[in-house]
């Protein structure tokens, strides 16, 4: 078994659900285009990645044992219904970024990086404590991803780029170099990988 640091540096670094396992993409390019936006949802996503966690322990330790081929739709309720949630307070509490975050934010519901942090989570055996800190840290991991993203791109925008690779390309440049980066901290903890 992992020790909780090695979980938790895993999935912030070593397997960083963006940058190493490309899950979230879609919210990864679509909102770093501002850096407190990209920070706000990426601790949105924390806090769904964390109530999945719970939610999908309790599943599988009490429910799912009897009927476990019901785990990926139950899997999709739970984080529909976690992101709905939020959907509503983020709308009540702070409009201006429910109207920043747009599309994005219902998204989340479709961000495969939950799904796979469920997935994951059970396949590898975590308990409670663990399928905790692997959420915070995946969470924590995709929020370090989409802000580095966004303060790159604010960057490369006030920057002289050739016009050849403005826009998507260098995106995709900058997703791919930090993507590389990323792949440096694998000799960090042998055993987390």
């Amino acid at each position: 078994m992992d020790s909780l640091g090695g979980i938790f540096i895993g999935s912030l670094l070593i397997n960083n659900f963006v940058l190493t396992y490309f899950l979230g993409i879609c919210p990864f390019l679509g909102v770093s285009n501002n850096l407190l936006t990209s920070f706000r949802l990426g601790l949105a996503t924390t806090f769904v990645m964390l109530v999945t966690a719970l939610c999908a322990w309790v599943l599988n330790t009490y429910l799912l044992i009897y009927a476990p081929y019901l785990q990926l739709i139950s899997y999709i309720v739970v984080i529909a219904s976690t992101v709905q949630f939020i959907e509503m307070a983020i709308k009540k509490l702070s409009p201006a970024l429910f109207r920043a975050l747009g599309i994005f934010l219902p998204l989340i519901t479709t961000n495969c990086s939950i799904l796979g942090l469920a997935i994951f989570s059970f396949n590898r055996g975590y308990g409670f404590l663990e399928g905790m800190v692997y959420a915070l840290g995946a969470g924590l991991g995709f929020t370090i991803a989409m802000v580095l993203l966004a303060g790159l791109r604010e960057e490369t925008e006030l920057s002289d780029v050739p016009a050849l690779i403005q826009g998507t390309a260098m995106n995709l440049i900058i997703a791919g170099i930090l993507s590389m980066a990323f792949m440096g901290f694998a000799g960090l903890f042998s055993s987390t990988v």
